[in-house]
């Protein structure tokens, strides 16, 4: 047995079974990283391309999407420490535009269906998704308020770091639509981290970028994680691919030269915007597992990253919001990331917490087993329908041999 408590069998049977993904054509290639107790176990395996775009490296870049959602969390509670920020304040000094808002009398409401709001919308709203609005779980498209996000053209599902909507314009065009339920009243996913955001850009006086470069990425050492891929790192970047979704092949999302991530955004996306490299986000994911410290670098206090990793939802805010039917009985949500409530199958450990990026990424702390866990692909999908996700956490925890 290892220092760190692994089993060098079964860490071998992780590559061997994570490999036959690639093989098999489900992924053309990942990074993977699992920490325990100061060892370090990274896998890279396959290519950045379907047929070569070179070999998959340790240092590959990625689109880690909604895996930028804890790091805007983190950004956030920064300014709470502060107290340029506070929890229970409204937001409306900050977020005139969410000011004196209306409500949506029931979901299918037409747009001047609405009520008053019962109060204003808070910071903890913002952070823990309840302001009122988000993404309709399941979406239809059908309803007025979906149509009218459409035609607003507010960022609402994948990134779209190509939007011409400055932050102002975009906070603009959300506050001229109703929410769909009260504050506080339910959890809605997504758009609390665009708010956030803007919330942090103005509240510091920063652009969101120089704030999260300041604060988290320089004093961790995160070098490689941008909004943007800078021209001399494009080479590093990995290809998005997206299922189809009837044969399931593999067809181009997102490419290299020309990707979205190419160009300085103008809306810096505070859910889903950044890249990322798996020893940049295990320098991130350390800090919070180190109770807010890194070495000598000390982000947030131990209190304020256990707020953020304990459930801060109730049952009747959990109803009907689940990005996935019936997740709540296992889970619940903090600060930015989600938390394991009771045990379900191998890898779900109560106090587990983190969260996933929809274009193929995925991290977690545990910390009863002092684990990190980090995986890193460039296919894009639902986290619980993918294979190469579900086999990944399977195998991490059957590594452990102590």
């Amino acid at each position: 047995m290892s220092s760190g408590g692994w089993s060098k069998a079964r860490l071998g049977r992780m590559h061997d079974v994570m490999s036959r993904h690639v093989e098999e054509g489900r992924v053309p290639g990942y990074v993977s990283l699992l920490g325990r107790r100061g060892e370090v176990h990274v896998d890279v395996v396959g290519n950045k391309a379907l047929g070569g775009g070179g070999a998959m490296q340790r240092d590959t870049l990625f689109r880690i999407t909604s895996m930028t959602k804890p790091v805007t969390a983190v950004a956030a509670l920064i300014l709470v420490e502060e107290c340029k920020l506070r929890l229970d304040d409204a937001v409306d000094r900050w977020l005139p535009e969410l000011a004196n808002r209306r409500v949506l009398k029931r979901l299918a409401a037409s747009l001047d269906d609405t009520v008053p709001a019962n109060r204003p919308i808070t910071v903890r709203d913002v952070l823990t998704f309840r302001m009122g609005f988000g993404l309709v779980m399941p979406p239809s498209g059908a309803l007025p308020i979906e149509k009218a996000i459409a035609e607003a053209q507010l960022s609402y599902g994948p990134p779209k770091p190509a939007t011409q909507l400055t932050p102002d314009e975009w906070m603009r065009r959300l506050g001229e639509l109703p929410l769909m339920h009260q504050p506080g009243e339910r959890w809605m996913y997504n758009t609390g981290s665009h708010v956030l955001g803007v919330l942090i850009a103005r509240a510091s006086g920063q652009p969101l970028e120089t704030f999260f470069r300041e604060r988290i990425f320089e004093p961790l050492g995160m070098k490689d994680t941008h909004f943007t891929v800078p021209a001399e790192k494009l080479e590093r970047l990995a290809t998005s691919y997206m299922p189809n979704s009837e044969t399931g092949a593999l067809e181009l999302h997102d490419g290299v030269q020309d990707s979205q991530w190419s160009r300085p955004p103008v809306f810096p996306d505070g859910a889903a915007g950044l890249v990322s490299t798996v020893d940049d986000f295990f320098a991130f994911a350390r800090m919070l597992m180190g109770n807010g410290k890194l070495g000598s670098i000390r982000v947030l206090s131990r209190r304020t990253v256990e707020a953020m990793t304990t459930d801060q939802l109730t049952p009747e805010q959990k109803v009907a919001s689940g990005l996935v039917p019936g997740a709540w009985g296992s889970f619940g949500w903090g600060f930015g990331v989600s938390i394991v409530t009771q045990r379900d199958g191998v890898a779900a450990v109560p106090g587990r917490y983190g969260w996933d990026g929809g274009y193929g990424t995925a991290w977690s702390n545990d910390p009863e087993e002092e684990l990190i866990s980090l995986l890193m692909t460039q296919r894009a999908g639902f986290p619980t329908r993918n294979p190469v996700y579900q086999d990944f956490w399977t195998l991490a925890y059957a590594a452990i041999d102590d």
